[in-house]
């Protein structure tokens, strides 16, 4: 089990991201007593009592993202499973009304990864827009940024990280490999060799590894993403919250509660000086300075390393849960001025 006070603060950082209303989601936090699988009073089952009277309600969009939350953050047993399945469910009941959004596979070593993607057009081919969160994130609860695709004037593509949703590649070293072949994946209807990323915490990890091996990749937009200190310090990795330590090595197929196989497994995921230095494209990161998941040294080894970085700072914890319209607003500013050419501002 996960502990109550460490799901509730990582709870409100997503749910003000995926603009829940916040009398919802304090009333959901409330009732929480516990996170023993599927028991009254648990956190996934308040949490689909919530979705269930918003689905009842006719109300599928917020739904379906207080299902989201129900199986954060990675399914465990029978209830997060459930909650999964009518995640799932409730979004496909909402995507009917989307027409524009669609779903795109690919099968990279043999394993499916999914996506969903608007704004495609074998007529008129688009810049591509990657989109890929962190180890706790569905691709479902980042679907609806596809719907901004005719403002931005590109084809945006959403995805979930490997062992998460449906994604069925393993979480290694090559996990990156996934957003090349959804980029494949899409060729026929995208222009692909124009190709940003915005790619938050885990996310962000594998696409600037993936913008090493891949010229399509123009620039890269990442908040609060693990870069270098964190997979290689065991001592930091003991003190990272334990709802990140149990999803990662879920995840990446660690015994759990073992931090040292944790760290064996992961401790060669850390990008190198030559990685990053290899970058010809820009980079824009915000990073808070008070993030307990994040070392403080990530943000200085980029600048170190990366020819062209952008830093936004913001003094908060890990997803800047006070600063979410402010980082929105960062993130899309700098997508714009790099795809305009223009320097960080």
């Amino acid at each position: 089990m996960n502990d109550v006070t460490e799901l509730k603060e990582f709870a409100r950082v997503h749910a003000k991201a995926l603009q829940l209303p916040a009398e919802r989601y304090d009333e959901v936090l409330a009732g929480i007593t516990s996170d023993e699988d599927g028991a009254p009073g648990s956190w996934t089952a308040q949490w689909s009592a919530m979705a269930g009277e918003l689905e009842d309600a006719g109300e599928l969009l917020p739904a379906f993202l207080c299902y989201t939350l129900a199986r954060f953050p990675v399914v465990d047993g029978p209830a997060r499973q459930a909650a999964y399945q009518k995640c799932r469910s409730v979004f496909d009941r909402w995507r009917a009304g989307q027409p524009d959004i669609q779903r795109v596979t690919a099968s990279p070593a043999g394993r499916e990864v999914v996506a969903w993607a608007g704004g495609l057009s074998a007529a008129e081919p688009k810049p591509v827009l990657m989109v890929a969160g962190g180890i706790v994130s569905l691709k479902e609860q980042w679907a609806p940024v596809t719907l901004q695709a005719a403002a931005l004037g590109m084809a945006i593509v959403v995805t979930e990280l490997p062992g998460v949703g449906e994604n069925t590649l393993p979480y290694d070293r090559e996990g990156w490999r996934m957003l090349p072949a959804l980029l494949d994946a899409v060729a026929d209807r995208a222009d692909v060799s124009d190709t940003y990323a915005l790619a938050n915490s885990f996310g962000g990890h594998l696409a600037l590894r993936w913008a090493g091996h891949d010229a399509r990749v123009r620039g890269i937009v990442s908040s609060g993403a693990p870069v270098s200190g964190f997979f290689g310090d065991a001592d930091w990795l003991r003190g990272v919250p334990g709802i990140t330590r149990h999803t990662l090595a879920r995840l990446a197929g660690a015994p759990e509660g073992d931090d040292d196989a944790l760290h064996k497994k992961i401790a060669d995921w850390a990008l190198t000086p030559a990685e990053l230095a290899g970058l010809e494209i820009p980079v824009r990161y915000s990073t808070s300075l008070r993030d307990e998941i994040i070392p403080a040294g990530e943000a200085a080894f980029l600048q170190q390393h990366v020819k062209d970085l952008g830093l936004n700072e913001i003094d908060d914890v890990h997803g800047a849960p006070a600063h979410v319209q402010q980082t929105v607003d960062w993130t899309f500013g700098s997508l714009l001025a790099m795809r305009q050419g223009l320097a960080p501002s």
